[in-house]
């Protein structure tokens, strides 16, 4: 694998370090940098990494780089890694959302091999999914290694179309956020029923990962499995002919497709962005 570099220690970012760390890596063979200093510091005394002292001397140093940064500040990074990159070439993984393996080479060079991750916040405890697009010029040994530092943070799946990468973005990359109102919703619908607030936030967390894994390990459809555990004339399908009436399958396939049109648009604002950057340069 050689030394793996991270440009960026804010929560995805630490939660690859921490990862790897977990799997068994040489925190020695793993270095950061921040454009926080205190976050670097942190970072440093609980994993053991190494710091690099700027983002070109991490480039510099790394057979990996990972870009673990926001979109609005990828442009920026970018611009000040290129010199370092060309002479380098390093496999490059990016996890900023929304920014097309096309935008990073117009940065870094045609010629570059870029790798587009899109892994979401359940990798913070070894439980995220992550759907990776692998750029022209990979070989198989570099999906190897990106699927081996993926795998350290939770399951891999790989695109086969990068235009693809916007749904994944909608569906698992903002579904989190989506099924944690569903947690807060039905512990809340507890509480009102009577139960305390910790029995009612616990009962409804473990049942949605219960639910999950039923799915994933039965391989049955859900629908099978909701057919399941509803009874004629039971209270589940008393409870499902309300959510059917308030429009809740409409309302989850609506979320991520606005999502999904979100991260089109933030890419395409970037993408403008990143433009502006090049020609100046």
């Amino acid at each position: 694998m050689g030394k793996i570099g991270i440009i960026g220690a804010g929560k995805m970012g630490e939660a690859l370090i921490a990862g790897l760390v977990r799997a068994g890596a040489d925190a020695g063979k793993i270095l950061a940098f921040d454009a926080d200093a205190s976050r670097l510091k942190k970072i440093r005394k609980v994993y053991k990494i190494q710091i690099a002292e700027s983002n070109p001397a991490l480039v510099r140093a790394s057979e990996v780089l990972i870009l673990a940064v926001k979109p609005q500040v990828m442009g920026k990074v970018l611009e000040e890694i290129s010199a370092a990159v060309a002479g380098k070439k390093p496999l490059v993984i990016s996890i900023a959302a929304g920014i097309p393996t096309g935008l990073i080479k117009k940065m870094l060079g045609a010629d570059q091999r870029i790798c587009r991750v899109m892994p979401n916040t359940p990798a913070l405890i070894g439980q995220g999914v992550s759907a990776y697009f692998a750029g022209p010029g990979m070989s198989k040994r570099d999906k190897g290694k990106v699927e081996t530092i993926l795998g350290a943070i939770g399951k891999v799946v790989e695109i086969d179309r990068e235009e693809l990468m916007d749904a994944v973005t909608g569906l698992s990359g903002s579904g989190p956020g989506y099924i944690f109102m569903v947690v807060e919703a039905l512990s809340d619908g507890g509480v009102k029923m009577g139960l305390s607030r910790k029995l009612s936030l616990s009962l409804a967390a473990q049942t949605v990962i219960g639910a999950g894994l039923m799915v994933l390990e039965t391989g049955m459809h859900p629908g099978e499995l909701k057919d399941m555990v509803t009874s004629p004339g039971g209270t589940t399908i008393a409870g499902l002919s309300v959510l059917e009436q308030g429009g809740m399958r409409g309302l989850l396939i609506k979320a991520v497709e606005s999502a999904t049109k979100r991260s089109r648009e933030l890419a395409g604002g970037t993408g403008k962005k990143m433009d502006r950057q090049r020609r100046k340069k």
